[in-house]
């Protein structure tokens, strides 16, 4: 996801500081605008970032939660730079649920995701870490009674060199307090850095190495209870009946659960219970959706394809182009549904107490995981507290809090704490899945081939009207069409979205890459058949078209290029194909060279990403995300796919929805671009961009091009 519109990018952040109950001081940061919205005129609590107590220790609350992208380190690096201490002496302590303190200036919410986190953090923390360096700096220059311009801040002290004197910031903390706290603290320029920009070691690596990190699925609180859980097989049916004598005989075994929708079995042990479940009987009420088959599905999204759709885009006549055109292009894309698989399954352990209610989980959201629970439990939220951990993946799964209100439910209904952990072939089968997204794309081409209009439909689910109603425009999901036209030069322009929602009790929601990872597929496929069919090469027809496109933009297609050895002889059935694009703030080109057999097997044997994230706060993270979105966007271009059968989806583990295997992974060369614009995203980008790579590239070595994912060696396999 990127940004809201409505949302102002450029605020200032308005700062605060506090002594603490311990005589520490506190250095928080508020949006103004966010300040500006309540209108009351009365003093504001802001969002607490960085906390120094009198032993000089520094601990920086962490609003931007862990799940193996590296956000703990980037905030860190941040708040270190401009408080001008090393990362290695900062305490981490993740925030905790508070939606107005540590809500996202991106997106409004405590959310981890849209490849958020950094972008959010990159003025915020850096104001917070600032702000308490000059207080410091002027804490000190009072008491030695000299001008704070003669004083520096490093490695924790502020010195004074003429004298040679200096007071670790821990004596300074109290004075500190008193001053008052800078509006706007100017901030490092890059050719000041000290700690961003550098390859900095993992800050939660330590503690995943020596097994000390706790997930989700590590919790085990004094006197707690395993459940294990089946909800309905089927999208949206319902609990009929339950028979749980056989279950209630197996050892450590101690109570079965039923809710309206959802079975549990309560015992002492994970596998006791998994045990008690397989002994369940449940007979389920399936409903009206016990006939549905992926082709349905398929079929119903076709039909949505045909109505006219809400007009996002309309620009020139792209009706007087398609008249006057010399050709026309015109192709119909249809994406499966796919789910998250990440390798921690679903998991929630309650404690729910007639005064409280205490959850240990892994979230993205952790405010809207603590509104949950509060709803479930009927507590008022300020009575829940929510212990979020390490993820073990997220993917834009743990954006949604279905498995924290049902673990709530059923604590309701048990003594004492009780862990719920949904097993894989639950955390497949009921997924938020990226919906099935239909488009059809038509192209008007002059005599030289090249585009007189472009006309782009899509049909999928409006998930922000759900997820983030803010992000809408006119009824527009303005996700499912981001990136929908790419960054070429085309004068007449048609966008249009039909809303077409999975069946009732299937749910739909963000997959990593989110909008991009479905239109960047089509309109890089489109590019790639237009350039063929012009006679021209796929990189010098793109650069034809990007006349009034960022330099960003053409500078990371000619690197790609370059470092990919595009138009180098390659053997037979062998091909590179080439996807550029910019969002989240970011500027990507990826080249895929690909080699497949005369069986259709398909074998990314490379895959080349330049990247021009502006400041590459840590240089590793951002390397280490596009490799990560790389074998992301593989596996989706592949192997992945949800498949229907009788309402029910069949996949129970990574047999029967297969990702990438170890095996199959390719060489990756990520190359940084060198930049001082701000930071942009890196978590989602490289998953889109390399799907339409791979795509790209098959059909350059065998000539048949998809329009559908995954990419089926069938098609491609050469028949005598």
């Amino acid at each position: 996801m990127n940004p809201a519109p409505q949302v102002d990018r450029r605020r200032r952040a308005l700062l605060v500081a506090t002594l603490t109950a311990s005589g520490g001081l506190l250095v928080g940061a508020l949006p103004v605008g966010r300040a500006a919205a309540t209108g009351t005129g009365a003093p504001l609590q802001p969002n607490a970032f960085v906390r120094i107590d009198p032993d000089g220790t520094v601990t920086v609350t962490l609003p931007y939660v862990e799940m193996g992208q590296g956000a703990y380190t980037s905030q860190v690096m941040v708040v270190a730079e401009e408080l001008e201490v090393a990362p290695s002496a900062i305490v981490l302590a993740p925030a905790p649920a508070d939606e107005k303190r540590y809500g996202s200036p991106l997106f409004g919410g405590q959310i981890t995701g849209g490849s958020g986190s950094l972008r959010g953090t990159w003025m915020t923390m850096r104001a917070a870490g600032a702000a308490a360096r000059i207080m410091l700096v002027q804490a000190a220059a009072q008491r030695w009674r000299v001008d704070a311009a003669e004083c520096s801040a490093a490695d924790g002290k502020v010195r004074h060199a003429a004298s040679g004197r200096a007071l670790g910031y821990g004596e300074l903390v109290a004075a500190a307090a008193a001053l008052p706290v800078p509006a706007e603290p100017p901030l490092k320029t890059p050719g000041h850095y000290t700690v961003v920009g550098k390859p900095l070691r993992r800050v939660d690596s330590p503690a995943k190495v020596d097994g000390s990190a706790k997930f989700g699925i590590d919790v085990a609180p004094k006197g707690v209870r395993y459940a294990a859980v089946a909800a309905s097989p089927v999208f949206n049916g319902k609990v009929r009946s339950v028979d749980g004598a056989d279950a209630m005989h197996v050892r450590g075994v101690r109570q079965v659960v039923s809710l309206p929708d959802t079975v549990a079995v309560i015992a002492d042990s994970t596998w006791a219970a998994m045990k008690g479940l397989a002994a369940l009987k449940v007979v389920w009420d399936e409903g009206a959706n016990a006939g549905v088959s992926t082709a349905d599905l398929v079929a119903r999204a076709d039909a949505a394809l045909a109505t006219p759709g809400i007009v996002f885009v309309d620009e020139g006549n792209v009706a007087e182009a398609e008249r006057r055109a010399a050709s026309r292009y015109e192709a119909v894309f249809r994406l499966p549904a796919l789910a998250h698989g990440a390798i921690e399954p679903l998991n929630c352990t309650v404690d729910l107490r007639a005064d409280g209610c205490d959850v240990w989980c892994g979230s993205q959201v952790v405010g809207r995981a603590q509104q949950a629970a509060a709803a479930a439990a009927g507590l008022p939220p300020e009575r829940v507290r929510v212990h979020n951990l390490f993820l073990g993946g997220g993917f834009g799964r743990r954006l949604e809090t279905d498995y924290v209100s049902q673990a709530v439910a059923i604590a309701r209904k048990v003594k004492g704490p009780v862990k719920v952990t949904w097993s894989r072939a639950e955390d497949l089968q009921h997924d938020y899945y990226r919906g099935h997204n239909h488009s059809r794309v038509t192209v008007a081409l002059d005599g030289q081939g090249r585009p007189l209009s472009w006309r782009h439909r899509l049909a999928g689910p409006n998930i922000m009207a759900r997820w983030l109603p803010v992000y809408q425009k006119d009824g527009v999901d303005l996700d499912i069409v981001d990136d929908a036209r790419g960054p070429y030069d085309i004068p007449n322009v048609h966008i249009d979205f039909v809303r077409h929602e999975a069946p009732e009790g299937m749910h739909t929601g963000n997959w990593r890459g989110v909008g991009p990872t479905r239109n960047i597929f089509i309109v890089e496929s489109v590019i790639d058949d237009l350039a063929r069919r012009a006679g021209t090469d796929p990189v010098v027809y793109r650069r034809a078209l990007m006349g009034k496109a960022s330099p960003r933009m053409r500078h990371v297609l000619d690197v790609a290029a370059d470092r990919s050895g595009w138009g180098t002889a390659l053997p037979p059935r062998s091909g590179r194909g080439i996807a550029v694009f910019e969002g989240f703030g970011s500027h990507l080109a990826i080249v895929a060279q690909v080699r497949v057999s005369t069986a259709g097997d398909i074998r990314v044997e490379r895959v080349t990403c330049v990247v021009d994230t502006g400041i590459a706060v840590n240089p590793d993270i951002v390397r280490a995300q596009m490799e990560g979105g790389v074998m992301f966007g593989v596996s989706a271009a592949l192997h992945e796919r949800v498949s229907v059968v009788n309402g029910r989806v069949t996949a129970a583990n990574y047999d029967s929805y297969p990702v990438l295997r170890m095996n199959e992974a390719p060489h990756v060369d990520v190359h940084i671009v060198d930049s001082t614009e701000a930071p942009g995203g890196v978590g989602e980008p490289g998953t889109s961009g390399t799907i339409a790579a791979v795509a790209n590239a098959v059909c350059a070595a065998t000539g048949v091009r998809s329009y559908t994912l995954p990419l089926v060696p069938a098609d491609f396999k050469v028949t005598a």
